[in-house]
């Protein structure tokens, strides 16, 4: 862990953070100095709710959709086979039958496959940017905290986080989202209609991922 202090303000940050995981910015300690100010944060997700955070997620998906759509319907593709076998299993010759089962079988192989390089890239894609946002968000941490009186900032984004109670008024991601718009003013991306945003059947994230489908078994 690295201990960064800087014009009198305590910032606890994973040497990690900024080219590792990119779980969080900031580890929060188990506590801080009696008659300190301190304040808590969730960096990941000032970093998503900025303007810049907003729209190079939105170039994000745009990116992927395409491969997005191509894994969901392997995934059907799959599923399909898979009901196919259970339904006509019974009726079909024991060589139709091996011959479908092997045929879905190579097909999750291959879906597999490129479902775990397409998650791989995404998440490396996702590191990339909270790395580059990120070199940003804690320079305008500092300064806000600094600003504000603030000795200690401690990040709870992290679900390993020791941080077990604090006040919701010592939260300060919003207004950390708004001192970062402020100091890098790029304009907050055009809204979109609620159903264009809805990620696919069984996908999350700002690039959704299919869901791997369960391997075919021979009825």
């Amino acid at each position: 862990m690295a201990k960064n202090l800087k014009g009198g303000v305590l910032v606890l940050t994973l040497a990690l953070a900024l080219g590792g995981s990119g779980k969080s910015l900031a580890q929060p300690a188990a506590g801080a100095p009696a008659g300190n100010k301190v304040a808590i944060v969730n960096i990941q997700e000032a970093i998503a709710g900025t303007n810049e955070g907003k729209k190079e997620l939105e170039v994000l998906q745009q990116k992927y959709s395409p491969r997005q759509a191509a894994l969901q319907a392997q995934n059907d593709e799959i599923e399909n086979l898979k009901k196919q076998l259970e339904t006509q299993g019974p009726k079909l010759s024991d060589e139709e039958r091996n011959n479908r089962v092997k045929t879905a079988t190579e097909k999750q192989k291959a879906f597999q496959r490129n479902y775990e390089d397409f998650q791989t890239e995404v998440q490396q894609s996702e590191q990339e940017i909270l790395s580059r946002l990120g070199k940003k968000m804690l320079d305008v941490m500092e300064k806000y905290a600094k600003d504000n009186g603030y000795t200690m900032v401690l990040d709870v984004s992290n679900p390993q986080t020791p941080v077990v109670y604090a006040s919701p008024a010592t939260n300060i991601t919003k207004d950390l989202v708004e001192a970062y718009n402020t100091a890098v003013p790029v304009a907050a991306p055009a809204a979109k209609p609620a159903a264009s945003n809805a990620a696919p059947r069984g996908t999350t994230g700002p690039a959704a991922r299919p869901p791997a489908a369960a391997t075919p078994k021979k009825p």
